[in-house]
């Protein structure tokens, strides 16, 4: 299943990050995830978000616009 690339930015509750944070970590630990398999999933979802801020910053900005333009168009 491929994952979307562009995920439109929305105002969210600040409150909900955290909340989101603690379930998914004790549904983890309710299924026998040991605290550094937790840790290593926390690793690797950071990684992913700096390969895409990277990812980004190495796309010239007009071509970035013209992507966002041509989503929005549908």
């Amino acid at each position: 299943m491929a994952l979307p690339t562009h995920i439109a930015t929305t105002a969210h509750d600040p409150r909900s990050i955290a909340i989101l944070a603690k379930t998914i970590y004790r549904e983890l630990r309710t299924q026998g995830y040991a605290a550094d398999e937790v840790m290593t999933l926390a690793g690797e979802l950071l990684e992913q978000v700096a390969s895409e801020v990277k990812d980004r910053r190495d796309v010239p900005p007009s071509v970035e616009i013209l992507s966002e333009v041509v989503e929005a168009s549908g």
